[in-house]
């Protein structure tokens, strides 16, 4: 994931430019009295530590309203052209792709994208990557061996699974599986695939993620679908004494083993798109990648040629599917066969 010389060439460009090298920091602090509003559905203390390294290097200040991103994207749809929003920061690509098809993201610019592959970025150039996650299976050692685990998402909907599969559909990060499923399936296919997870999952329903691994780390369910930083965040919360859990991956390019990418973009709508921009640009740039590497979601850092954690599984031994983020699209067939099969 280097980037090419031509590429950091243009971010470091971006970067002097806009005054957030550390030898410009002080130059710059307090030199722009914008403040900027970010609506944010990553997680707050990494959202926190980023906005908190932008200030320091600009002076320029940021105040985050942070919630479900799939709300976030709601509210700024039906605030249009009036959002107070500058920035929209997600977990997932579909809010972002939802956005950008209604026309409410500004174009990125283009040295900013060229510090992320392309395929971590808005088909269109509207939005950039800042880190990627990945889609596992997380199960009870206590119940299953390794070797009982399945290796495809599509066995979940094996009776065998009743009563012992806990699920958390509401979860955003669910959304892209049922997505890359209907894309590489069809709908019909995982509409009855989704049925049969229901009726295997309605025992262990749980609101979100963290939920979802407790309750399998306690053993009231054996085995759930989650995005693997959530268990390695567990382990680090709660200690490797009271782990009764382990990830498992998907075999290479099963339908399930989805990479999902968390993604920045600025609002059409700003008032202070130059200052936004700038905080985008320091956001992919090697001190604000080097802070989602150290912070505690254990995510993947897509920009600038930036390490992830020594923690999780190196990057490069990943083997996704081969879906795109024009694949899984912008969450909207999701719901509704979320919604269709109950789960929502």
């Amino acid at each position: 994931m280097k980037p090419s010389v031509r590429a950091m060439c243009g971010v470091a460009s971006v970067m002097l430019c806009g005054g957030l090298a550390s030898a410009c920091s002080s130059s710059d602090s307090g030199s722009s009295h914008a403040t900027l509003t970010l609506y944010s559905g990553q997680h707050e203390q990494t959202t926190e530590a980023l906005v908190a390294g932008f200030t320091k290097a600009t002076g320029i200040k940021v105040d985050i309203r942070s919630d479900n991103e799939a709300v976030l994207a709601q509210l700024i749809s039906t605030e249009g052209g009036k959002s107070p929003a500058d920035l929209f920061f997600t977990e997932n690509s579909p809010p972002l792709m939802s956005l950008q098809g209604r026309g409410l993201l500004a174009p990125v610019d283009a040295a900013v994208l060229a510090a992320v592959p392309a395929k971590f970025d808005s088909p269109d150039g509207h939005w950039v990557g800042v880190s990627a996650r990945v889609a596992t299976l997380i199960y009870n050692t206590d119940a299953l061996q390794p070797g009982n685990v399945p290796t495809s998402i599509l066995d979940l909907a094996d009776p065998k699974w009743k009563g012992k599969l806990g699920i958390s559909p509401g979860e955003t990060d669910f959304q892209s599986i049922v997505a890359a499923i209907s894309t590489s399936q069809g709908a019909d296919a995982a509409l009855t695939w989704l049925k049969d997870v229901k009726a295997n999952g309605s025992a262990h329903n749980y609101s979100d993620n963290e939920g979802l691994v407790a309750g399998v780390n306690k053993g009231q369910a054996q085995i759930g679908v989650i995005n693997s930083y959530y268990w390695y965040r567990f382990v680090k919360e709660s200690g490797a004494d009271k782990v009764k859990s382990a990830v498992s991956y998907f075999a290479p390019g099963d339908v399930g083993y989805v990479v999902d990418v968390s993604g920045i973009g600025v609002l059409q709508s700003s008032k202070h798109k130059a200052e936004a921009e700038r905080f985008v640009a320091f956001v992919v740039g090697p001190v604000g990648e080097a802070i989602v590497a150290a912070s505690s979601s254990f995510e993947y850092p897509v920009g600038s040629g930036v390490a992830a954690s020594p923690t999780v599984k190196p990057f490069a031994e990943l083997k996704p599917n081969t879906l795109t983020i024009a694949d899984l699209g912008d969450g909207s067939g999701a719901l509704e066969l979320l919604q269709k099969a109950g789960l929502l």
